[in-house]
């Protein structure tokens, strides 16, 4: 399976019996320039619109990592407030896109998620996984906090898993522990496994009444119409925190590794 060498990642959407499948991918570890978000973001609303298109599956390129989260090497390079809201705001374009877009999310977590992956793997409708699935959300360590996917963890996992992930910023918490706290529908033993069910579940979800998925997701979704604000305030605090002598003396070690 290839790994796109893209400094600003790949991108690929394919559509095939009503569903669209979104592949993003990244040299390091699926990570996310802003480039790249901004390009997941306007897929996902032009998917939101296709009537060809009944249901969207997110998955990311290779076999290892899921996806790494925000881009540190761009982290590293915010040098003042406007740029810090801008960089943390693009998770929050990501997942406003995936909460307004009409079809339902299924997501293939194959590997490791951290931080913003977390959040993506949250903001899917429904997310089928690996036993190497396993997440952390490792903010504190630099001096943020994973304030913009906050809310979406919290919905999908409760606000006792996002305090536990946060406060143990240094720990992975293995697939099952995240299947038990409702971030996962299923964890498989194989990608074979994964890819197998999901063949089986989005080719009879697909099959379903556009119109009553399109009502399901809404409901699903129901007391989240305040996001659009409440992401882009918490990319705010993030913005101001990054630029703190404690996060850039953090930083810089990461860098000098």
């Amino acid at each position: 399976m290839s790994v796109t060498t893209r400094p600003n990642g790949s991108l690929y959407t394919s559509i095939q019996n009503k569903i669209a499948t979104v592949e993003f991918g990244h040299p390091a570890s699926n990570s996310f320039p802003a480039e790249l978000l901004q390009r997941l973001t306007d897929e996902l609303n032009t998917l939101s619109q296709d009537p060809d298109v009944n249901i969207i599956v997110l998955k990311s390129e290779g076999e290892k990592a899921f996806c790494a989260g925000a881009s540190f090497d761009e982290l590293l390079e915010v040098s003042n407030l406007e740029e810090g809201a801008v960089f943390f705001s693009g998770f929050a374009n990501v997942i406003n896109a995936m909460r307004n877009c009409s079809k339902l999310t299924i997501g293939r977590i194959q590997g490791k998620a951290v931080g913003g992956g977390v959040g993506l793997a949250a903001a899917c409708d429904y997310a089928l996984a690996t036993v190497d699935s396993a997440v952390k959300l490792s903010e504190f360590t630099i001096g943020i906090g994973p304030f913009v996917i906050a809310p979406a963890v919290e919905r999908k996992m409760g606000k006792a898993a996002l305090a536990e992930m946060t406060l143990a910023a240094d720990e992975w918490k293995n697939a099952y522990w995240a299947k038990e706290k409702g971030l996962y529908a299923k964890v498989f033993d194989t990608i074979s496994e994964l890819d197998k069910e999901l063949d089986i579940f989005t080719s009879k979800f697909a099959s379903y009444n556009p119109e009553a998925l399109t009502a399901m997701k809404q409901v699903l979704w129901q007391g989240t119409e305040h996001w659009d604000t409440l992401l882009t305030d918490n990319a705010k605090i993030s913005g101001r925190l990054v630029l703190s002598d404690f996060t850039r003396e953090a930083l810089n070690k990461f860098k000098n590794k």
